[in-house]
């Protein structure tokens, strides 16, 4: 059975998508279909852009966005999935390749998310940190004992977490992360404290455009963030991808919730390859590929 899988905030590079526009013209006409929607154009900061410009979260999420949404629609019928699954913002990627958001409605909410998470993470200086070679109950443990804001953010694969939180709060996270025998907890170059309890005010924004967002029934399981289970219930969806904001993104749990309901081929659809790691690092039997 295939899985596709959609990478997330971080996959990003100069030039991305740009095959893509020049050689299809469905790809050509909803990447103008973006520009339009946006109110700007997004391509020419994806194709001939920098790389501060592609750092800009609200740059950013819309573009992996739509390079791997519109990478999934130029696959035509080669493109059946039996199930989906995206890491943080490639979620709203894999329920518009299931079909459960049409195009334009995910682009709008990508943006909506984008410009809300941007507001939030400007309001209080916050960052995350990766935590390696750690149990995660040992990540969640130290986490806890922390006095500020910092918890598990992102379960991305046995021995990897990644910390989120205030400033003071992860560092203060990390020191002890080393202390325990973690090899390696480094803060990341991001914007913000994502997947944690500082983008409340981002959550609260970001409800607001999903309940107004028509949300269809997916053609397939989609893997939500939030529980690591699969989901095909409209109203279950929206409530996860509200949830998703300030919950950590169980990423290890979906891949193998997927392996154990017969996926056996891995496909990342997307900018990067981050995914592809992962997910042979999480289950080293099942086969693993990516277009860009």
């Amino acid at each position: 059975m295939k899985a596709y899988v959609f990478p997330g905030q971080g996959a990003q590079f100069v030039g991305m998508g740009k095959d893509l526009y020049e050689s299809n013209e469905t790809a050509r006409e909803l990447f103008e279909k973006a520009n339009e929607i946006l109110g700007f154009r997004i391509t020419d900061l994806m194709f001939d852009g920098t790389e501060d410009d592609l750092k800009q979260t609200k740059v950013t999420q819309p573009a992996v966005f739509l390079h791997s949404v519109i990478l999934a629609r130029t696959l035509g019928d080669d493109f059946r999935p039996d199930m989906t699954a995206g890491h943080s913002l490639g979620e709203f990627s894999a329920l518009v390749a299931a079909r459960a958001l049409s195009f334009e409605e995910g682009l709008k909410l990508v943006s909506a998310r984008a410009h809300a998470m941007q507001k939030a993470c400007e309001a209080e200086p916050s960052t995350m940190a990766a935590v390696l070679a750690l149990p995660d109950e040992k990540v969640e443990e130290i986490c806890s004992a922390v006095e500020g804001v910092v918890a598990p953010a992102n379960y991305n694969c046995p021995g990897q977490v990644v910390i989120s939180g205030a400033v003071e709060a992860v560092d203060a996270a990390c020191v002890r992360m080393k202390e325990a025998g973690a090899k390696r907890a480094l803060r990341l170059k991001v914007g913000g404290a994502f997947h944690s309890p500082l983008m409340q005010p981002a959550q609260e924004e970001l409800a607001e455009a999903i309940a107004e967002a028509k949300f269809n029934t997916p053609v397939c399981p989609v893997y939500q963030n939030v529980d690591g289970k699969p989901h095909t219930d409209p109203e279950e969806i929206k409530a996860n991808l509200i949830k998703q904001l300030t919950a950590p993104v169980r990423w290890t749990q979906d891949v193998l919730a997927m392996v154990a309901d017969g996926a056996d081929e891995f496909i990342e659809l997307g900018p990067g390859n981050v995914l592809q790691g992962l997910v042979k690092k999480i289950n080293g039997n099942v086969a693993v590929s990516g277009r860009q």
